[in-house]
């Protein structure tokens, strides 16, 4: 991809210059916050004030420590191991095929793998963790959404390893499984950077941030990634930013609903989301209001329930890949590893990719856009 390569080229050579930049972690951004306001985000966090007002000249080092490749399991690896899944909720299309791909290779593996949908709730997700310690699971993986609530979950568990997915999981969590959160949203950021850079030269109207209260470290991490590959291209403060806690469809319906109506006779509106739930309640907010032609999005996942948007909407800018339907490629392979008690790394993180209306075809061919 050239904006992976670009990126690619510009770390190679801040390496070799010694460039202490090039050391941050992904942990850096764990620091932010992550800034809402109840009643439609028209005020700004903190994590979103420091960002914009610290605008980088040249584009700033991300780095890809811990991204792996996916593998395919052995056939056998897992057997005689009881793992278990705690699913985010099959109800969101990316959760559900998350959860397919660990049940496809957890049976590739010979594993018996058991699930159980926490279905967005954290208290369904304590309940999956004391099923999973009274049926002897001996290591799971956990996508449950209230980070608040890890630390009750993992004393409810069982006491084998835990690969978080997605979402920290801390103290018991093993490893963190799943995105390369600021690389992923530099990557989005960049793209809708470039765009604003050739469309307007920059002169947007508002930049409007999705992200989400219930995964603070996750949201702090990839939309910090955002406004840095965003401002690699277009520096400076952000312009009228608001940050709305919006990260499933219904409430981004609400919450730009709101927000468009604060900003009356803007047509250059800048929407990036942490998901792709989050920026299609954008789009119905904008269809709704008369305003579809004012918002241009950036997302992340590029899962199907995106795909037709990403193809045939052209203020759909762009996404990033996560790849959901080959998750179990990681959680898998490590999670038997680890429940085998070999040394797993401490970050498992996905190969994203830029998805765009010019490649999604060879990614993943979607029917009937």
């Amino acid at each position: 991809m050239q904006i992976a390569d670009q990126t690619r080229r510009r770390s190679a050579r801040r390496r070799r210059l010694g460039a202490a930049a090039a050391s941050v972690g992904l942990a850096a951004l764990a620091l932010a916050a992550c800034g809402s306001s109840d009643d439609g985000g028209s005020t700004q966090g903190a994590a979103a004030t420091q960002a914009a007002t610290t605008a980088p000249a040249a584009q700033p080092a991300v780095s890809k420590k811990g991204i792996v490749d996916f593998q395919t399991p052995t056939a056998g690896s897992g057997k005689g191991l009881k793992l278990g899944f705690i699913a985010l909720g099959d109800q969101v299309p990316f959760s559900k095929l998350v959860t397919d791909s660990m049940k496809k290779n957890a049976q590739e593996a010979g594993a018996t793998l058991v699930v159980c949908d926490s279905r967005l709730d954290g208290q369904q997700a304590l309940d999956c963790a004391k099923n999973f310690k009274t049926q002897g699971v001996q290591a799971y993986l956990n996508f449950q959404v209230d980070q608040k609530l890890a630390a009750a979950i993992c004393k409810a568990g069982p006491s084998g390893p835990v690969i978080a997915v997605d979402i920290v999981q801390k103290p018991c969590e093993t490893s963190f499984m799943g995105a390369a959160n600021e690389y992923a949203g530099f990557l989005g950021g960049q793209a809708m950077g470039k765009f604003a850079k050739e469309k307007w030269n920059c002169d947007y109207d508002a930049y409007v941030s999705l992200e989400s209260t219930a995964s603070p470290d996750a949201s702090a991490q990839r939309m910090g990634g955002y406004r840095k590959g965003f401002q690699s291209v277009c520096p400076g403060a952000l312009k009228h930013e608001k940050v709305l806690d919006a990260d499933r469809t219904d409430a981004a319906r609400t919450k730009m609903t709101d927000t468009l109506t604060a900003l009356p006779g803007q047509h250059k509106i800048v929407v990036v989301a942490l998901n792709d739930d989050g920026a299609l309640g954008a789009v119905a907010a904008a269809k709704t209001a008369g305003r579809s032609n004012d918002i241009y999005l950036s997302a992340q996942g590029a899962d199907p329930s995106a795909w037709c948007q990403i193809k045939s909407n052209p203020n759909w800018v762009a996404d990033v890949g996560y790849f959901p339907e080959r998750y179990g490629e990681i959680g898998i392979p490590y999670l038997i590893k680890a429940a085998k008690g070999e040394k797993i790394p401490n970050e498992l993180l996905v190969p994203h990719q830029l998805i765009t209306k010019d490649n999604i075809d060879q990614v993943y061919s979607p029917k009937d856009c």
